[in-house]
């Protein structure tokens, strides 16, 4: 979801040439032609990247791969660069206010790019939540209704060779310059590779999709397109991921580095200082800064918990608390299909009661999905996948069945309310549906709006009726203690010299999850350096504005006026976001001392 477009190509100069002549800063077409400026690079690197397009349901691409040569990989850089100076090359003093907005959002876009560049992030792809190893994952976002939606499946098994050679390229090149991921994460990665090096064909993943089809599809047809895919996987698939498996066995993995910091990588102080600026969307908060609001956001949330043991009448120390809630079996199903099933009952309970604190809703539904058993045990609790742009397909609110021995029911209501509704469906569903925005903004995905808004969507879980059982507001505690555990966390591990095990520790201490989510966060923040900070400095954002709008509309203020105004930007920066609240909270005491 996060700026996440790069292309392949530097035709798109050709166009920023056509559009540049002539303009002056009185030119009444300025904001018609950084318009098409927008749609114009949009299209084009949807066209780059595949995957990215699938993602948004758009399949004119999905004979194809993204090309991750060197050469390619340097193009984009090259396009970046030209995207930029074409940008420039408008004058932003001739435009329209809104259009200023959409032109400053873009500059910051490809200046991060820019950015990022020099610490050679394409050299970090694989990683144990994801990478070439679940390359087949990609299935979820296809619909497989018509015979050239296999046939551009079964060109791109023909190009899967190409692509991992690409891929073994990259781990070479980041052997040769130290650039590699932790080996303790990395130890995860030889098991994934197992469900790729199968003995028959049809026991890959890739061949999934001709394990079914449609009703209307002949006899022939079917058997067409099973035997060509078939001979894809045998011929192209196998022997790639073999060849995979034996680089990554042979050359990588001996050659991973045995700390877990970014810092210990060539470049790695100043990467993680690009991470904080870039993930948190806020330069002047530097990762001390960020330690210590952790540290404090710990301990108001340690006397919240507190007072919930005391409610519930356990006797004990709260480390005693969480083991109980840990370990208890009331607090667990005992099938993967009646954890399903209830998560689908919490979402219907959380459904019919938006209405209270929204005045706008989204027209996209979404669904619940198990979350593939290939990534499920080595990925998080859950995660949410968009609609596709066009509509045909709905969100997926995904959630991890893998050992419901260790999901605690207490934590469902929260995790729903972050992922669905009225967290991330509710809000990128929203965005997406703003047909007069530019399509970079419509999918952008700041990740301190994006999830700092599902984290503050937690909180509204008793203006939607939920939490009404102590333990399931317990539940919500500890999802705030788990955000506010990675600013201590993260920190600690790429800018204090953490180990994996101090890091474990602290959130053991701090928060009741279960030591098996526990350190599959923890391996998640050392490969994603920075990531994991958005959470809660969006969140706390979000809630000092709201605090300021109650404070100064006093009898006056609005929930649904006021959620509605966060959300009518889609997602911008803090600093932005917070510009645009103020705003209406200034036109609203306006409104107010006039009646």
């Amino acid at each position: 979801m996060h700026s996440r477009h790069p292309t392949l190509t530097l035709l798109i100069a050709l166009v920023f040439v056509a559009l540049t002549p002539g303009i002056t800063a009185a030119s009444p077409t300025t904001d018609a032609q950084l318009r098409t400026l927008f749609d114009t690079t949009w299209q084009k690197e949807l066209e780059a990247e595949p995957q990215m397009a699938n993602y948004l349901g758009d399949n004119r691409y999905n004979d194809r791969w993204t090309d991750m040569s060197g050469a390619a990989i340097e193009r984009r850089h090259q396009h970046d660069l030209i995207t930029l100076a074409a940008l420039r090359a408008i004058p932003r003093a001739s435009l329209s206010p809104a259009a200023q907005l959409d032109y400053d959002l873009f500059e910051r876009e490809y200046t991060q790019r820019l950015a990022i560049w020099p610490f050679k992030p394409h050299l970090y792809s694989i990683n144990h939540q994801g990478g070439i190893q679940t390359l087949h994952e990609v299935t979820e976002l296809l619909q497989f209704r018509t015979t050239k939606d296999y046939e551009d499946w079964i060109a791109r098994l023909e190009g899967v060779g190409t692509l991992i050679d690409q891929h073994i390229t990259l781990l070479e090149q980041a052997v040769r310059e130290g650039r590699t991921q932790p080996r303790v994460i990395m130890q995860r990665i030889p098991s994934q590779l197992a469900l790729q090096n199968v003995a028959k064909p049809e026991q890959s993943p890739f061949c999934a999709p001709f394990t079914r089809f449609p009703e209307e599809f002949d006899a022939a047809t079917r058997a067409r397109l099973t035997s060509a895919g078939r001979g894809a996987i045998e011929r192209v698939v196998l022997p790639a991921y073999a060849r995979f498996t034996k680089t990554f066995n042979e050359i990588y993995l001996p050659a991973t580095r045995s700390t877990v910091g970014i810092s210990d990588t060539p470049q790695g102080r100043d990467y993680y200082r690009e991470r904080v600026t870039y993930h948190t969307t806020l330069s002047s908060l530097t990762a001390d800064e960020i330690h210590d609001i952790g540290l404090a956001e710990v301990r108001r949330i340690r006397a919240e918990m507190m007072a919930v043991k005391e409610k519930v009448g356990f006797k004990g120390s709260l480390q005693e608390f969480f083991t109980f809630l840990r370990t208890d079996p009331q607090f667990y199903y005992k099938s993967s299909q009646e954890l399903f099933e209830g998560y689908l009952a919490v979402s219907k309970r959380i459904d019919p009661n938006l209405v209270r604190v929204f005045g706008k809703l989204p027209r996209t539904p979404y669904g619940v999905r198990p979350i593939p058993m290939t990534s499920a045990p080595n990925t998080t609790t859950a995660y949410y996948q968009g609609p596709a742009a066009d509509g045909t397909r709905p969100g997926f609110y995904y959630v991890n069945l893998y050992r419901p021995e260790v999901r605690p029911k207490y934590e469902m209501e929260v995790l729903s309310i972050h992922e669905a509704v009225p967290g991330h469906h509710l809000q990128i569903a929203l965005a997406m549906e703003q047909a007069a925005k530019p399509d970079f903004r419509r999918h952008a995905g700041y990740t301190a709006y994006v999830e700092g808004w599902a984290l503050y969507s937690e909180s509204l879980g008793e203006e939607l009726g939920l939490y009404q059982d102590p333990y399931s507001k317990f539940g919500q505690l500890t999802y705030d203690m788990w955000r506010a555990v990675r600013l201590v966390v993260d920190t600690g591990i790429h800018a204090k010299g953490w180990t994996r095990e101090q890091a474990i520790a602290f959130f053991i201490n701090n928060a009741a999850k279960t030591e098996a989510d526990i350190v599959n966060e923890v391996d998640r923040y050392i490969s994603w350096p920075g990531q994991a900070l958005a959470y809660k400095i969006g969140q706390l954002r979000i809630q000092d504005l709201r605090r300021e709008a109650e404070t100064t509309l006093g009898s006056h203020f609005n929930v649904r006026a006021f959620h509605d105004t966060v959300l009518e930007t889609g997602a911008v920066p803090l600093d932005l976001m917070e510009s645009h609240v103020r705003a209406w909270i200034n036109k609203e005491k306006l409104l107010d001392s006039s009646r």
